[in-house]
């Protein structure tokens, strides 16, 4: 890492630049599992985070950088519902905006201290859905704490909860999650970039709003998914790369099978294959290769999907077998050196 003076004038250098990547950071990567989610941990996260987040701007790339809630503003719910009878509990979009500023703020303060930059710029975002969306009726999003299976149905039962068990670690609330339509704030966003902003936005997938009758907007209880954001944002703006961080260096075929393995880089149309097959589960690896075929499919270059520590290096990357720099989606793979040699 270089010293943060090095990258301090760098935002009008970058606004000649091509490289635009959107990032996806997921909530969980601020309120770690098994820790209390105190403030403080959340901001010693989000400052290696941001150490991770310099190496790609070190590279070249201007980022605008989108952030999940679902640890967050299921925690700010109980929160609200505990303290219900001394002050009114707040609607969950009006949560989706607490955490979007609580967390924007950290993840801003944190990217300026690694890097030393004041361009840096949060942006509350207002995410379009459509009020007829299928996901309404069917609750699908986990937020907040990972319960036992007693509590779970105790809250469920008390608090009306939608519940369900999580990927064998415990249950959790679900929420309805629709699909983005339209990130009303997209035009500030772009206009930040092409002035070589580091933009934060997006946060919590955006507040969602549907239109009223009279085409005035209304909030809606949701949480959108900021994987579908991200790509839409990147469509959006014109990026050349998505880059969605998670908690595994790389998506896994056949995962929790003998054969499960690593794979580095997957064509398009083997992705869309591999997800028709049920390879990639919706509440887990599903949307995150969604977002990327959607992506790459509305005109992006390269998806990453990767640990935040291999981000960069999945950026850099070109050998389609390396693994060990994350799994990159292209329209086409390209040969291995032995495939491009003549005899």
């Amino acid at each position: 890492m270089q010293d943060p003076t090095h990258r301090a004038g760098l935002g009008k250098e970058l606004t000649h630049v091509s490289k635009l990547a959107v990032v996806a950071l997921g909530g969980n990567a601020f309120t770690v599992e098994n820790e209390a989610g105190r403030y403080e941990d959340q901001a010693r996260h989000a400052a290696v985070m941001a150490e991770l987040i310099g190496g790609m701007l070190d590279d070249g790339w201007l980022l605008a950088l989108v952030h999940g809630n679902g640890p967050q503003v299921g925690n700010l719910a109980i929160q609200q519902e505990d303290g219900a009878d001394l002050v009114p509990a707040q609607p969950l979009f009006s949560l989706v905006a607490m955490t979007q500023g609580e967390l924007g703020s950290l993840i801003t303060l944190a990217v300026r201290n690694a890097t030393g930059r004041t361009d840096v710029t949060g942006v509350l975002s207002h995410v379009v859905v459509d009020q007829d969306d299928a996901a309404f009726a069917a609750p699908s999003k986990p937020i907040g704490p990972f319960l036992t299976e007693q509590e779970a149905h105790r809250l469920a039962t008390d608090r009306g909860w939608h519940i369900r068990e999580d990927s064998g670690r415990g249950w959790r609330r679900i929420v309805a999650s629709p699909r983005p339509v339209r990130i009303t704030e997209v035009d500030a966003i772009r206009q930040l970039l092409r002035a070589g902003h580091v933009v934060v936005t997006g946060g919590g997938g955006g507040i969602p709003v549907v239109r009223g009758v009279g085409g005035e907007f209304e909030c809606t209880d949701a949480v959108i998914d900021k994987d579908y954001v991200a790509a839409e944002l990147a469509v959006a703006v014109g990026a050349q790369a998505l880059v969605i961080v998670t908690a595994i260096d790389a998506v896994q075929l056949d995962f929790g099978t003998p054969r499960q393995r690593p794979i580095a880089q997957m064509e398009l149309d083997e992705a869309e294959c591999h997800l028709a097959q049920g390879q990639f589960p919706e509440g887990s690896m599903g949307p995150k290769i969604r977002a990327s075929t959607y992506f790459l499919r509305h005109g992006g270059e390269v998806a990453v999907i990767t640990t935040a520590a291999l981000a960069a290096r999945g950026l850099r990357c070109t050998d389609p077998d390396d693994s060990s720099a994350g799994t990159r989606l292209v329209h086409r793979r390209a040969a291995t050196s032995s495939e491009g040699s003549t005899s």
